[in-house]
């Protein structure tokens, strides 16, 4: 058996266990642990778990999986604790540059707080009743009422699995508050919950909102269930660019385990 340390970070209530693999001694296609990590009774309890590697180009490499312990695609908030966790070990100051599943990154960092620079979405599935994109990872949105009260596991788990079948796709439910606020609250494949924040799900949100003409605004503030994360962006033609996801990245515990 060996010792692994292991950072515990949280960006609006979604946490996340990070450990710095950049030596490649932990066993990252072992699903089992990564999952019984991630169990919040046997485990250390997170939404997902996060790798820092080396990468040759950029700063660093991100490498995501889901609470079920499966590589999943990326992740915005645990991209921005990533960066908090970065800038921890000393790998940047202000500005960095990572590579992740869907491609390069960048994001700033000053005082808790992170910017991070998200792909491009040019394709956009507009239905009567719902918005589908992938933001890097896909999402189903949907407007609905007294989101406050509106029962996210079971629909969310509905259509996580009715409509988009064994690979899925995170669902998000938003309420408009005035002319650029939406409350979200997202059921998240691979947790199969509720989350407290999903950042590639406000994103998403963000994007739908102002492609459906629920608002002009290129700056939208997004409360969730554990805080306010904030999307701006700019839009050419249905293409939207310069997509940046603002939020807190909060230092939460260290330790180690054996494995």
């Amino acid at each position: 058996m060996s010792t692994v340390n292991f950072y515990k970070y949280q960006g609006t209530g979604n946490d996340f266990i990070i450990i710095d693999n950049r030596a490649k001694t932990f066993p990252k296609t072992n699903a089992n642990l990564i999952s019984n990590l991630c169990h919040r009774n046997f485990g250390i309890g997170a939404d997902g778990l996060i790798l820092l590697e080396n990468n040759e180009i950029t700063d660093f490499t991100m490498v995501y999986f889901n609470a079920d312990g499966n590589e999943s695609t990326m992740c915005g908030n645990g991209g921005r604790c990533i960066v908090a966790f970065a800038h921890q070990l000393g790998i940047f100051k202000n500005e960095t540059t990572f590579t992740a599943i869907d491609g390069l990154h960048h994001a700033n960092y000053k005082d808790n707080m992170v910017s991070l620079h998200m792909i491009d979405v040019t394709t956009i599935q507009a239905e009567e009743n719902f918005v589908f994109m992938n933001t890097g990872s896909p999402h189903h949105i949907e407007m609905v009422n007294d989101l406050d009260t509106y029962d996210v596991y079971t629909n969310g788990k509905r259509i996580r699995n009715n409509t988009y079948g064994k690979t899925g796709a995170n669902v998000n439910f938003t309420e408009q508050v005035n002319s650029n606020t939406f409350k979200v609250r997202t059921y998240e494949r691979g947790v199969e919950d509720e989350t407290l924040a999903c950042g590639t799900g406000v994103t998403a949100v963000a994007i739908a909102m102002h492609k459906t003409k629920k608002t002009k605004h290129t700056h939208i503030v997004l409360p969730v269930r554990g805080g306010e994360l904030a999307v701006s962006f700019t839009c050419e033609n249905g293409s939207y660019q310069n997509i940046y996801l603002t939020g807190s990245a909060t230092y939460v515990f260290k330790g180690n385990i054996l494995i």
